[in-house]
């Protein structure tokens, strides 16, 4: 398993989504997760989920040690005292004490960055989380963010997939030492399933088009991923990116891919995105 080594941080490359997972269906995939080998596990107040999750962690019975869990608090929780709230109730819901990595969800203008980042510490000083960072965030909005941030911040999730250019963001956060952590790692996968280099990689490797875009994922630097799946049965499939490599090519043929135009998520509160 690829690890990205960020002030501190272990953060396994490849870790499981939970995002529209509920109930018993998340526990039990939450936990057939980790007895096939991740130890990266996603999830966000907003999911509705963190409880199932951490029942799921609590079932397989892994040491919390050998777990990284990463939750988020919603967009409109970024006043100081609303963030806080959002975090103690995640811990005390996730019920596996603190997290390893909180994240805010998305930005929120109307709540000064200032005071969020300055509470997202308090996450850290109070001992309910391990590393903080930022999900979403646009390349000048994490380089303002970073620089009034007392603790580092570890990563920035956002979407990033072959078809979505996210050159900004990725240099935003080579130059501030901080990971990138895919989600909708595999786009929309019909999309991409049919794409010739996609297609070319897969056949010539003996692999499903997801395992090359994943594999891709994996060979960037400081890049991780973390799909969402529903079906106990791709969780290995999703894992096993580890035991070959694309060749140079193969890798500069999927991402000529990209475009800014390939964004899948973008709600209406969502900040004004790099053109890149």
């Amino acid at each position: 398993m690829k690890i990205i080594d960020v002030h501190g941080a272990r953060i396994p490359a490849l870790g499981l989504g939970t995002w529209t997972l509920e109930g018993s269906d998340c526990r039990d995939l939450v936990s057939k997760a980790i007895d096939v080998g991740y130890r990266h596990i996603d999830t966000a107040r907003m999911y509705g989920n963190e409880a199932a999750v951490g029942e799921g962690v609590r079932a397989n019975g892994i040491a919390r040690d050998e777990l990284f869990v990463t939750t988020k608090v919603w967009w409109t929780e970024l006043t100081r005292d609303a963030l806080l709230a959002s975090a103690k109730a995640s811990i005390d819901d996730l019920g596996i004490g603190a997290v390893d990595l909180f994240l805010i969800h998305w930005p929120n203008p109307d709540v000064a960055l200032e005071e969020s980042i300055d509470a997202l510490n308090e996450v850290v000083s109070q001992g309910l989380a391990r590393h903080i960072g930022l999900a979403n965030f646009p390349s000048a909005l994490l380089h303002e963010a970073a620089a009034m941030s007392q603790a580092p911040l570890v990563c920035n999730q956002v979407e990033y997939h072959p078809l979505l250019s996210q050159n900004s963001v990725l240099e935003a956060c080579r130059v501030n030492d901080m990971a990138l952590i895919a989600y909708s790692p595999i786009g929309r996968a019909g999309a991409l399933i049919e794409k010739e280099p996609v297609k070319r990689a897969a056949e010539a490797h003996g692999r499903s088009p997801a395992q090359i875009v994943l594999r891709w994922h994996m060979e960037q630097p400081n890049v991780g991923a973390i799909p969402r799946t529903s079906k106990a049965e791709r969780l290995q499939e999703n894992l096993d990116v580890f035991d070959f490599e694309l060749t140079n090519e193969e890798m500069e043929a999927i991402s000529a891919l990209a475009s800014p135009r390939g964004r899948i998520v973008d709600p209406s509160f969502a900040p004004t995105w790099d053109r890149d």
